[in-house]
């Protein structure tokens, strides 16, 4: 069985808040919007402009806190109230997952997701990431029904701080360190040799041009090398995440992440920069507890992932021990790794990032 869940329509244009009324109308005269203040202020007046002039009714409303079933429940309950026919989340990951949850839970009432940063593939990608109040990880959540558009607008971006683009970059390139390792036992997997195609992919656009993407970003320009890692960071790796069949290729960086989440000396991390340490940790382990990959550490550098813990653990042995012990990865999926995933290996592993890179 092979399955590909991916938005209906990816329209990546500088300045497409201006005319996002075009696109929208079509769709819905009657939307509810789920942002943020930060975001919100981000893409007007130009947006709100456009839906007026498109003949759109919308409602705002604005997420406080992290991507929770409470968060989803309480706006799911706003949108059917105020009678939209489609819910639009304009903003990062933690709204665009809640827009997509409450969307996926109201039929007849489409999906639009316009990231405001390019930091992961929230906006295209085929599940929603739910969290605690706290922001610890507590499940992916598949989606039955997929953005009908999916609005980019690089000039938004190229205004966001760089930290988020490099984040982004870091999470889009893990695909296909965490896909590849699947392909040793499972090397006529269609859906898994899709993944790692598209995963390779956004690496090589990253290695062409995410250093001048950066460069611009801090400029605040839109460029060609900009557009093309705003795209792998959010279609490429989308991509890469849609393909599915029924040999799941959960990442093992991402599972790391996701243990990570519970830590509150981490909650200032990014998404992309756990899923950075957990490369670097992964790393470790495919060589058995040596020297990490010299061109993935390169490119950790480079985006400039976090390669240590920080300083503010309590008693440091005791949290990398209970850090190993609570990395959930079942053992099904265990058994299809080329190396071993363990609690002592991932001890092993935390233990050596103490050491300077």
């Amino acid at each position: 069985m092979l399955a590909i869940k991916s938005p209906q329509t990816y329209h990546h244009q500088p300045g497409i808040r201006a005319n996002a009324g075009e696109y929208i109308a079509p769709l819905s005269k009657q939307i509810a919007i789920i942002t943020t203040i930060s975001a919100w202020k981000a893409v007007n007046p130009e947006l709100e402009e456009s839906l007026k002039q498109h003949g759109v009714a919308f409602s705002v409303d604005f997420l406080a806190g992290e991507c929770t079933q409470e968060a989803i429940t309480e706006h799911t309950a706003t949108v059917k109230a105020s009678g939209a026919s489609l819910v639009l989340g304009i903003g990062g990951g933690r709204v665009l997952d809640t827009a997509k949850g409450v969307g996926n839970r109201l039929e007849g009432v489409a999906i639009v997701t316009f990231p405001t940063v390019a930091a992961t593939c929230a906006a295209w990608s085929p599940i929603t990431i739910i969290y605690n109040a706290a922001g610890g990880h507590e499940s992916s959540q598949p989606l039955t029904k997929m953005p009908a558009l999916v609005l980019v607008d690089s000039e938004i971006i190229a205004r966001s701080d760089v930290r988020f683009l490099k984040a982004g970059i870091v999470d889009a390139l893990a695909k296909w360190y965490e896909f590849r390792p699947y392909q040793q036992q499972n090397g006529d997997n269609l859906a898994l040799n899709l993944k790692v195609q598209a995963a390779r992919f956004a690496v090589d656009t990253f290695i062409e041009f995410g250093q001048q993407a950066i460069a611009d970003n801090q400029q605040q320009k839109v460029s060609t090398a900009l557009i093309k890692v705003i795209d792998a960071n959010i279609a490429v790796a989308g991509m890469a995440n849609s393909m599915r069949d029924d040999f799941p290729a959960p990442g093992v960086a991402h599972a790391l992440h996701n243990r990570m989440t519970h830590q509150p000396e981490l909650h200032d991390w990014l998404h992309g920069e756990k899923v950075g340490f957990g490369l670097l940790l992964q790393s470790i382990l495919e060589n058995n507890g040596g020297e990490p990959d010299a061109t993935l550490l390169a490119l950790l550098k480079q985006f400039d992932a976090p390669l240590q813990l920080p300083d503010t653990f309590g008693n440091r042995e005791e949290t990398m021990q209970a850090m190993a012990q609570e990395v959930k990865f079942s053992d099904q999926n265990k058994a299809r790794l080329p190396f071993t995933l363990s609690a002592s290996t991932i001890l092993q592993a935390l233990q050596a990032t103490d050491r300077p890179y």
